[in-house]
């Protein structure tokens, strides 16, 4: 028995596929498929019921309480002998979304990583719902994105907040339009939205739901940034986060139309799972970004 065998059953557990888990964890499936037929012939028993979906038998449950116990040793004697060294350095995986890797962490990275060059940091972009399933599973070290309630398991710091607004091209009808609109609007305007599974999106469907809007949605999107390029050509309006578009308002290739009813401030943040050993790179990252004020987050407008 070795780790790589128990992190590919862990794996299996979480995926309910072979081939997702190889996917994963950068092994062929039949790689994987001789992993598991190997800890099953030195236990001598079945872990894995293989018919599609794939689960595990009630031997393989049990040993996968065990499996998850040994791995989350070895992480932490791997981690606890890195911070013997007296200069924070790792490896720090963040899950992020597009619109906060780009206009967010930029800044947060060039600091930190002239403060600390040996701490390497790798950034994995998707919606804020996939946040917490990637820290929750251990694909990433740490989360930030809009904060989603209470979830077991999870800690959550607040770092700012933000707002969603529906947004318009200068020559969009409503850009002519002054002060604020009625929610009403949004029935009446071909609307480019984020896919369903963002919490822009959620939050959307939350209003229009509320004040019985029929919407009409042309166009669904993956990020905040095609949903930009999409209004700015006048293809429709957008309902987007408003940090997002600062720097295409103060350049005047977006305008925001001001809706009450949007008004609802959401908290960003860093999700991390709580009880996992923190080592002495992810210790710096977190207490540097806690520390800077919100200010450092939201830019001028």
């Amino acid at each position: 028995m070795n780790i790589s065998q128990l992190e590919t059953l862990i794996m299996i557990s979480k995926t309910m596929s072979f081939r997702k888990a190889g996917e994963l964890l950068n092994l062929t499936q039949p790689a994987v498929s001789a992993q598991i037929k190997s800890l099953e012939e030195e236990f001598k028993t079945q872990l894995v019921d293989r018919n599609q979906p794939v689960t595990l038998t009630d031997k393989g449950k049990v040993f996968l309480a065990h499996a998850e116990q040994i791995v989350n040793i070895v992480d932490d004697l791997k981690h606890r002998l890195a911070d013997l060294d007296e200069t924070p350095q790792g490896h720090i995986i963040l899950g992020t979304t597009t619109s906060i890797a780009i206009q967010i962490l930029p800044r947060i990275l060039s600091y930190f990583q002239d403060q600390f060059p040996l701490i390497k940091t790798s950034i994995q972009s998707m919606s804020s719902t996939q946040i917490y399933q990637h820290v929750e599973n251990g694909l990433v070290d740490v989360g930030i994105g809009y904060l989603i309630g209470d979830s077991p398991g999870m800690t959550t710091s607040v770092l700012y907040y933000d707002t969603f607004e529906l947004v318009v091209s200068p020559r969009h009808p409503l850009a002519a339009q002054p002060g604020m609109a009625r929610v009403e609007v949004l029935g009446q305007t071909p609307l480019i939205l984020l896919s369903p599974d963002t919490v822009g999106r959620m939050f959307a469907e939350e209003v229009f739901a509320k004040h019985g809007i029929q919407s009409h949605v042309i166009m669904e999107l993956t990020s905040s940034e095609e949903v930009k390029r999409m209004v700015e050509l006048d293809l429709g309006a957008g309902i987007i986060s408003k940090q997002s578009v600062a720097e295409e308002v103060r350049a005047g290739t977006l305008k925001i139309i001001p809706i009450m009813e949007l008004e609802v401030t959401h908290p960003v943040g860093v999700i991390t799972k709580s009880g996992k050993y923190v080592g002495s790179a992810m210790r710096q990252f977190l207490s540097d970004l806690k520390g800077m004020p919100e200010t450092h987050f939201i830019g001028s407008e």
